[in-house]
């Protein structure tokens, strides 16, 4: 079916980050097909994040206690330098899709470290196989030093073993909470895991802290390694199910009809796990593109800000200012809140975060101001405060976040469509306030019109 330009919008805030005016002009006319095969090819590629990490290598046991807090303090540097060169690849990719389900995964395998390069590590492993195939993306993200480090593998052993990580890949990253598995198959999946560790930044096994002793898991019984546990997981049609649950939630964002969903599951599973399956029939489904698909979620403050920074290509001239907006609206990136990530919703939306997301883009946009905390350069502590411009600034302690937008590529790409402005900018149908609002507006540039139609609660939807 052709899409309309509502739809085509629709299709590239879910599987992107919001359309510009030229991509949206030269959709028209085309099939979902059409454009989701080339949202596909476009992704083809795996651009990696990459970064140096040569001054951290260091021998710690050498370094005095001077020393040690400065590598500390460059390390947690370099995380949120991470933060910003992700955001960035957001912004500035053209394999969109590839970078959203990345961020998707981001959020599936939530791992909270101070470590850069662990960091670096799994996210890129996220990336590599964020549109292949999920056993694949799972044997490697479990084996990932972040992972293994962050639930505590490297402490289970085959005389203490240690229950977290086995926990967790049932419980949050294949079957689901409660969704058959027992207490024992916990305990007996530990056993299975001892002797995986990590060193130097590479995943490691210790054959002499493994189990070599039989386990029974989900109703099989085995001298069972790691390896075999995960493989038991894929099997069972639960992971399917769940994992189509939680992409569905994500890409369609409401209830659909239980055939249509148990097609997709049939179809994930049957194709043993091909993600690039499962993604393009739900993105070329007809429940994807009904009425009620469209603007039914909220925008994640991450989605919210790149979205915003890829249609205006704002530069930030203070980048650590991307930070601390992501710290106030509750979304920094690779610290997730917990392993089950970020709660999503309704929960993006309290009496303090509103507020900042109705005024972002007058922050962003209109040369706003930011304060912070400069005490440390952790971003986990970082302390912000956002705040409409006063007439006396107070120099000590706030600064301009320094966001350039670049107005004149905007006005260019809406060159003849200046009408559509509203309808290009804003997916929920206005309510009779927001109408009476902008029928009252006295604005005349582009500009301020597009500031006011962003600062309308509506836009938070897509």
């Amino acid at each position: 079916m052709k899409l309309t330009k509502r739809q085509i919008q629709h299709l590239y805030w879910r599987a992107g980050f919001g359309p510009d005016p030229c991509n949206l002009n030269n959709a028209v006319g085309k099939t979902a097909e059409d454009l989701v095969d080339h949202l596909f090819k476009s992704s083809e590629k795996v651009e990696y994040l990459k970064m140096d990490f040569s001054k951290l290598a260091v021998d710690r046991k050498s370094l005095s206690q001077k020393e040690k807090k400065e590598l500390r303090k460059l390390a947690n540097q370099m995380v949120y330098e991470l933060d910003v060169m992700w955001l960035e690849q957001m912004v500035k990719t053209k394999a969109v899709l590839r970078e959203k389900m990345t961020f998707f995964f981001h959020d599936h395998f939530a791992v909270r470290r101070k470590n850069p390069k662990e960091n670096v590590d799994l996210n890129n492993i996220l990336r590599k196989h964020a549109l292949g195939n999920f056993g694949d993306l799972l044997m490697e993200v479990s084996k990932s030093p972040a992972m293994i480090e962050f639930l505590n593998n490297k402490q289970n052993k085959k005389n203490s073993p240690n229950e977290n990580f086995a926990r967790e890949v049932m419980e949050l990253f294949t079957l689901g909470r409660d969704n058959g598995y027992t207490e024992n198959d916990i305990k007996e999946a530990a056993r299975a895991f001892t002797g995986w560790s990590a060193a130097k930044g590479e995943f490691i096994y210790r054959p002499r802290l493994h189990d070599n002793e039989s386990k029974t898991i989900l109703g099989k019984t085995g001298n069972f390694t790691g390896e075999d546990v995960i493989n038991i997981l894929l099997k069972e049609k639960q992971t399917a199910r769940y994992l189509c649950k939680k992409i569905v939630d994500f890409l369609i964002g409401r209830p659909i009809p239980a055939s249509t969903f148990d097609s997709f599951v049939d179809q994930f599973y049957d194709s043993n796990y091909d993600l690039s399956i499962l993604i393009k029939s739900i993105l070329t489904s007809d429940v994807f593109y009904q009425e009620e698909t469209i603007a039914c979620k909220i925008k994640s403050p991450t989605e919210l800000l790149v979205g915003m920074t890829r249609l205006f290509e704002i530069d930030y001239k203070e980048p650590k200012a991307i930070v601390q907006i992501q710290r106030k609206l509750n979304q920094v990136l690779f610290f997730p809140p917990n392993v089950a990530g970020w709660s999503g919703g309704r929960a993006w939306i309290d009496s303090s975060t509103l507020m900042l997301r109705l005024k972002l883009s007058s922050l962003l946009l209109n040369f706003g101001v930011i304060e912070w905390d400069e005490k440390g350069d952790d971003p986990e502590q970082m302390l912000i405060q956002i705040e409409k411009k006063r007439d006396k600034i107070q120099e000590k302690i706030e600064k301009k976040i320094n966001a350039h937008p670049n107005w004149k590529s905007f006005e260019k790409n809406m060159d003849g469509h200046e009408d559509d402005l509203s309808a290009f900018l804003i997916q929920a149908k206005l309510s009779e306030g927001a109408k009476v609002t902008i029928d009252k507006s006295d604005s005349v540039s582009l500009k301020d019109k597009a500031i006011e139609l962003l600062s309308l609660p509506e836009y938070q939807l897509f």
